[in-house]
């Protein structure tokens, strides 16, 4: 017996992931006679029986699928290893590795990242959408430069910022009566057909807070726990909401929207590595990051 060749395994796992030898030819670009001998060497090398044959198919054996999953690991091994390469060869030109909360990650971050990228066209921008705690961890381990989050941290290998969201607003399908009103107040979402938020979310419970302390009890119709979720149950005529306008930015051009009273302001963090190597690309994107928040307000 020999060890296979790397072609051999290539062959392997192409069959297993087409399905026919014809379609894994197709994809290593050889012959269908060169793919079938390929499969047959790799058995007489290894000594293992790889494949069943059913009307012109072949069928991966038990055996086969072990030997593929052993050599898709290794191979994933080394996609992983050039990728690093890619990555190393970035930061010759500047990589920054952002993440972001999904209520964060649509238009709002984007308007961001295209201002950063007008004033740094040459750094390559690396974007993750988790949840908070993820981010925070990132952040800890410094696999992230920047990260937008809802709760603030305290740690002395991370340096929080804060960032205020401009006030609650409310949010309207297209054509809803209450778009008649200039601004809107908690006791004209009375039995209204409401979009709400998730009860664990922070939106949630500072929204109960409002209406509970001037009585008043929205027709909760749909919970969402996510802010683009939300932005479109709204959008589709389902419902009104209150939220920040940076989460709602997700529907934006098919909303109608209102000031809300009394004030309900949201914040969210911005959380980086103490003595980052990036730092000067961090700060000029968090510095885009206020002032799309800002613009928003104004």
């Amino acid at each position: 017996m020999r060890d296979p060749s790397l072609r051999q395994l290539e062959a392997l796992i192409a069959v297993v992931e087409s399905g026919t030898v014809s379609r894994a030819a197709e994809i290593l670009r050889i012959s269908q006679p060169a793919a079938s001998k390929l499969i047959q060497e790799l058995e007489a090398d290894t000594g293992l029986e790889l494949f069943e044959r059913e009307s012109g198919r072949l069928v991966p054996t038990e055996r086969g699928m072990r030997l593929y999953e052993e050599v898709e690991r290794v191979f994933g091994g080394v996609r992983q290893l050039a990728r690093a390469v890619e990555a190393i060869r970035r930061e010759d030109r500047g990589h920054l590795v952002i993440g972001t909360l999904p209520a964060l990650s649509g238009p709002f971050v984007s308007r961001a990242l295209a201002a950063f990228h007008r004033r740094h066209p040459d750094v390559f921008v690396s974007l993750e959408s988790r949840s908070s705690q993820f981010l925070m961890e990132a952040v800890l381990l410094r696999r992230l430069d920047a990260a937008l989050v809802i709760n603030a941290v305290e740690h002395p290998s991370i340096e929080t910022e804060r960032l205020e969201s401009p006030p609650a607003i409310a949010a309207l399908p297209r054509g809803h009566a209450l778009a008649a009103k200039p601004v809107l107040r908690p006791e004209d979402f009375h039995d209204q057909p409401f979009i709400a938020f998730g009860v664990t979310g922070m939106m949630r419970r500072r929204t109960d807070e409002i209406f509970e302390a001037h009585g008043v009890r929205p027709d909760i119709v749909i919970e969402a726990t996510t802010a683009p979720n939300v932005a479109e149950l709204v959008a589709a005529g389902l419902g009104v909401t209150v939220a920040d306008p940076l989460s709602m930015a997700f529907a934006a051009d098919r909303l109608e929207t209102r000031p809300f009273e009394p004030d309900l302001t949201f914040e969210y963090n911005i959380l980086r590595p103490v003595r980052a190597r990036n730092s000067a690309l961090a700060a000029a994107f968090i510095e885009e990051v206020h002032n799309q928040a800002r613009s928003l307000e104004a």
